[in-house]
């Protein structure tokens, strides 16, 4: 995969990284690393090689969000609109790929970076992650997905009380309101996250795109609408050769080799 200025992406086994690399910037949020951000996510989504995507941050940030200094220079109304629709892309195509996701939170996520966490499946975060809806400090509303996102995991009270004070929270905190899935120590973050990752890159990959799928719908469907769906997704998924692969693997005590069919 083409690597761009700001963004990484490699490769390996089937697990795809994208890895934000402004690290002078604490990988704030521009125009080119946005831009280029949407690309390698449009590239892994499209790739048919990549099982699992690990989306992480160059330095002592996972991202701070908005570079406030593109932020300022964006004086017409046009063209802050097509910044922030963009950035708002990025969530959009993290939860509209039928791929999981996992945020590796190596440090600071602020403002949109921190809503573009939430965006991903899984987030996996270093003990010394901080986390923040910064926002309402420099007279801005949160983006990238924030204020529908965050009210969903955490409640509307306490969605509110994180937008209003923009205060920092440690990685504690966010375990403790279900921000995160799991805190790891510093030195023991990557091996963790990449090994959770391979064990989604070795799984049903048409399952576990329907799983997210339906999930992220879930708070739109009432409960008839959802049995419906799921007697018509089970039926396609008994029809799959992964299907088949996993009970004969099941009874013959081994682990499946699935292949996406």
């Amino acid at each position: 995969m083409e690597n761009k200025k700001t963004v990484v992406v490699t490769a390996v086994q089937g697990i795809a990284t994208i890895t934000l690399n402004r690290p002078e910037a604490m990988n704030a949020f521009n125009r080119e690393l946005v831009d280029e951000l949407i690309r390698s996510l449009q590239e892994v989504k499209s790739d048919n090689t990549i099982k699992a995507i690990v989306l992480t941050g160059n330095g002592k940030a996972f991202t701070a969000g908005g570079d406030l200094g593109h932020l300022i220079s964006l004086t017409d109304a046009i063209t802050a609109r097509k910044f922030i629709a963009d950035v708002g892309q990025v969530a959009t195509l993290i939860m509209s790929m039928e791929k999981p996701v996992i945020a590796m939170v190596n440090g600071v996520a602020a403002g949109a970076g921190f809503n573009m966490a939430l965006a991903c499946d899984i987030i996996f975060c270093a003990q010394s992650a901080r986390f923040a809806q910064s926002f309402s400090k420099v007279g801005l509303i949160p983006d990238c997905g924030g204020l529908y996102l965050l009210p969903r995991v955490v409640g509307v009270h306490k969605a509110k009380e994180l937008m209003f004070s923009a205060d920092l929270i440690d990685a504690e905190t966010a375990l403790s309101l279900k921000i995160v899935n799991r805190v790891v120590a510093d030195a023991e973050l990557k091996d963790v996250t990449y090994q959770y990752a391979a064990r989604l890159a070795l799984s049903a990959p048409f399952s576990l795109g329907l799983i997210k799928t339906m999930v992220n719908r879930s708070g739109n469907l009432d409960l008839e609408s959802t049995l419906e769906l799921e007697a018509n997704l089970q039926t396609i998924c008994m029809q799959t050769q992964d299907h088949q692969e996993g009970v004969a693997a099941f009874k013959e005590k081994r682990l499946p080799v699935f292949q996406g069919k």
